[in-house]
């Protein structure tokens, strides 16, 4: 874990795409279109989340279609990152990924998207063909950053001979760890490493004793575990209320010691 050095202050934002930003984001994938939740996001933004992340196969497109509702025009300073190309062989063929962007447009309400992952590679596509999508819609101005998710050191090389890549989003937690050279990697490449399902399958009980020392919750010290690892991280913690988002954005307070990150890694 090369970018781990000891001592070093936490890092509460990073640069992406030209905009320094809160290193914990919110993911929307259980989003449904209801008041609630459309007026959840507008004080998700509020509340400091600037990298609200979605995709065209969340909720059969009601994530999407209440992030346009909530928020467009978008505020500045807030990063609306969403997907395409997910559901297995064929699903990142060119005309597929032209009319899945097409479609997020319309329902995020919006003539550019933030950010824009190639979901996942197509096992029956070269990941250079369904880049070179993305990089079209990005000439034109209705994409401003490119990403990749679930994809390794290979994959992200060979989609950056393409375009740029500015985000990797791929599942990683204290406990899912298949994915550490490519967090080392991003961060030696100025790219921004967004782990999805940050706290899914966490051992609550291997935190206690660390989070009453801090005062915190299991899941918070889970986050700051993460951020500690990489000033490449952003994580994206689902949520469907503003109290357990404002408790995942607290992470960003907590700076675990040398002795107790080594301790959980």
């Amino acid at each position: 874990m090369a970018s781990f050095i000891k001592g070093q202050p936490l890092e509460k934002s990073l640069e992406l795409g030209g905009l320094e930003m809160a290193r914990i984001g919110l993911g929307t994938n259980r989003l449904t279109k209801t008041a609630d939740n459309i007026a959840l996001i507008r004080s998700a933004v509020v509340a400091g989340v600037q990298m609200i992340d979605t995709a065209h196969s969340y909720t059969g497109g009601q994530s999407e279609e209440t992030i346009g509702e909530a928020l467009s025009p978008f505020p500045e300073g807030c990063m609306i990152a969403t997907k395409g190309g997910a559901g297995g062989a064929g699903h990142g063929r060119p005309e597929v990924l032209r009319a899945e962007l097409e479609q997020s447009l319309r329902r995020l309400k919006t003539d550019t998207i933030s950010l824009y992952y190639l979901h996942r590679v197509d096992p029956e596509t070269p990941i250079e063909e369904s880049v070179a999508v993305i990089k079209d819609y990005r000439d034109r101005g209705k994409v401003r950053h490119v990403g990749l998710s679930e994809v390794d050191i290979d994959q992200i090389e060979r989609a950056r001979s393409v375009v740029p890549i500015a985000a990797v989003q791929n599942h990683y937690s204290l406990v899912e760890r298949k994915y550490d050279a490519v967090i080392d990697y991003c961060a030696a490449e100025g790219i921004v490493f967004v782990p999805f399902f940050p706290l899914r399958g966490v051992d609550v009980n291997a935190l206690t004793e660390i989070a009453a020392r801090h005062r915190a919750t299991p899941q918070q010290i889970a986050l700051a575990w993460l951020l500690r690892r990489s000033p490449a991280m952003l994580p994206i913690p689902g949520a469907l209320s503003l109290d357990h988002l404002k408790e995942n954005l607290a992470a960003l307070q907590i700076e675990l010691t040398d002795k107790e990150f080594e301790a959980l890694r």
